[in-house]
């Protein structure tokens, strides 16, 4: 365990150059030493990232970006490209601004990557991430996970629990993802809920679903060897093809008088699994998008 030094302690990195990968533009991403984070303002950490996950959505920003990249400065963080990919990440407090009181250096984080400007409506209203004004870190501020170091607020942060690993930690984002998918489908304990999509977001939506009190899970997925990984789990999930000519049957025939699930979850990011989710819903039931459309 490294040395902790108190809470507000304020310190910079001493001149290190850090090794980070950047975003330039469409399928030119750049590995080069850059200057790491300045001594962190008064509420603000820098985060020694441990472990860093790659989302589709960073994925989409090398096929095809810029698309959340911001290209001019943007008015919350004044970032725009090339900046450091990455917003699912966990790692180690290097040093605390003198404002900071919840935290200490050597403490075990995860992030929160919506950067939100404090007394935006949107944000006051509990739905900052729908502002104009919201940054995301890895996207829309100069320093991601894809870097040795990170800056974020003190509020962008959480505490790994003992029991939760620095690798567990780097998918609390995307579990935060799957689990707002379920909650705002108000699934009630019993209910029978779909998910279209068995990559990481549709697993851990399914896994959200089980924890949510399902009994029933079915999920899509048209890659065989997709559906072979997540059959080998063995986590109880009904595990079908969405291309087979009676996948419908299948998903209608064991609900309530046939009438559909009562919640469907789009996480496969294409207009078919969009367009399952809307058919095979129950009427007065909830579709939830996590993927995104292309």
């Amino acid at each position: 365990m490294p040395a902790r030094r108190p809470h507000g302690a304020e310190r910079d990195l001493g001149g290190k150059i850090m090794k980070a990968l950047r975003f330039h533009a469409a399928r030119d991403l750049r590995l080069g030493d850059i200057d790491p984070p300045a001594a962190p303002e008064p509420n603000d950490v820098i985060v020694a990232v441990s472990h860093c996950g790659i989302c589709g959505t960073d994925i989409h920003e090398y096929l095809d970006g810029p698309i959340f990249v911001s290209t001019r400065p943007h008015p919350l963080t004044g970032a725009s490209a090339p900046l450091v990919l990455g917003h699912e990440f966990s790692g180690r407090i290097a040093a605390v601004g003198r404002g900071v009181s919840r935290f200490s250096e050597g403490d075990r984080v995860a992030i929160i990557p919506h950067l939100n400007k404090p007394g935006d409506y949107f944000v006051r209203c509990g739905i900052g991430h729908i502002s104009d004004t919201t940054a995301l870190v890895g996207l829309s501020s100069a320093y991601g996970g894809m870097g040795e170091y990170a800056v974020l607020p003190q509020d962008n942060i959480v505490k790994l629990p003992n029991g939760v690993s620095d690798e567990q930690g780097a998918l609390f984002e995307p579990m935060a993802v799957a689990v707002n998918a379920i909650d705002r489908g108000d699934l009630d304990a019993g209910g029978t809920v779909l998910v279209t999509g068995a990559g990481p977001i549709g697993v851990l939506a399914a896994m959200a679903a089980k924890a949510a009190g399902a009994s029933r899970v079915v999920v899509s997925e048209a890659n065989p060897a997709r559906r072979r990984r997540l059959e080998s789990l063995e986590l109880g999930y009904e595990i079908v093809d969405p291309t087979a000519t009676n996948f419908g049957n299948i998903v209608l025939g064991p609900t309530e008088e046939g009438l559909g699930v009562d919640v469907a979850v789009e996480c496969a990011g294409n207009e078919r699994a969009l367009a399952d989710c809307i058919r095979l819903v129950r009427r007065g039931g909830t579709s939830s998008a996590g993927g995104h459309l292309r």
